[in-house]
């Protein structure tokens, strides 16, 4: 009896064994599960690019200043961009610049106004020779044109000369036509003069000038001032003629520096440098004179310059 019992809860045994005794959810579909749910993230993730325009980066202004002297040594930190190098300068110990309460002088056209001015006394001078020719060689002639250019005289006018009237007026004549001619020929002697100013220069002259200032320069280097050694700066103005052979002269004081050792010392270095290469054939048969004007500049560092 315990036999059969056994034998038959056997069969429920074996079929309760190989079947799960609560539902569970395989480890395949599982995964399967999730990977659907990670791709589908993936999937909803939308890259777009930046469409909005990126703003220009601004340049930086280059800022540049025009110093007044020159040091041998370039300075440590630089605060500015300069034509020649300045290391330190100045009265006070807080940072500031040189300026000026006055407004921009309006810029002059220095060159222009004297190449007009030397054609215009060209033109000038060929008219003088011109009509003083023509006095000199037809008198009578001038005189008939001027008489067919008169309208008729009315009958006030029509008066009589006499002789000594007549001999009065030829006189006149003569002798306002010398004076004419005395005049012209005194022009003519004063000699040739050529203006080499700051802002303009010839071409013919360029080489002459550049070759007159470096010797200018070099000289006044040599020649420094001791009295103005690490003291004094400034700048002078001077106009200096030179002659056909090189020879000062004149020298004139445009501008002081308003110290007198500095003034002194460019007229003493321009005479030292004196005499200058003579004048080449193409400015020779032009000119007698080359009028210069110019700026030595006492600048630190023991160094005279010209501008």
């Amino acid at each position: 009896m315990f036999l059969k019992r056994a034998a038959a809860r056997t069969p429920a045994a074996v079929l309760a064994a190989d079947t799960p005794a609560e539902a569970g959810v395989p480890p395949l579909a599982l995964g399967i599960a999730l990977s659907i749910l990670v791709h589908a993230f993936v999937l909803a993730l939308h890259f777009t690019p930046d469409l909005k325009p990126k703003q220009k980066a601004k340049d930086q202004a280059l800022e540049v200043i025009l110093v007044n002297a020159r040091s041998r040594q370039k300075p440590i930190d630089p605060q500015a961009l300069a034509q020649a190098n300045l290391d330190g300068g100045g009265t006070v110990d807080q940072d500031r610049r040189a300026s000026t309460p006055l407004p921009v002088s309006p810029r002059e056209k220095t060159g222009d106004q004297l190449v007009d001015t030397q054609r215009r006394v060209q033109e000038l001078e060929s008219q003088q020779q011109k009509l003083l020719s023509e006095l000199k060689s037809g008198p009578a002639l001038n005189r008939q044109e001027h008489r067919l250019e008169q309208p008729d005289p009315t009958p006030e006018q029509k008066k009589t000369l006499t002789g000594d009237e007549i001999a009065a007026s030829a006189a006149a004549t003569a002798r306002n036509l010398a004076a004419i001619a005395r005049n012209v020929d005194d022009y003519n002697k004063k000699p040739r003069k050529a203006y080499a100013l700051t802002r303009t220069q010839e071409y013919a002259f360029a080489r002459y000038i550049d070759d007159w200032r470096q010797k200018i320069e070099r000289i006044g280097s040599l020649n420094y001032p001791p009295a103005a050694r690490g003291k004094v700066y400034g700048n002078v103005t001077l106009t200096i003629e030179i002659r056909q052979d090189g020879e000062v002269a004149s020298i004139a004081l445009e501008r002081s520096s308003g110290h007198k050792v500095l003034d002194d010392a460019a007229i003493r270095i321009v005479r030292m440098a004196a005499p200058y290469p003579s004048f080449p054939d193409h400015i020779r048969r032009e000119y007698d004179i080359l009028s210069i004007t110019r700026t030595l500049i006492f600048a630190r560092g023991d160094l005279v310059e010209s501008n």
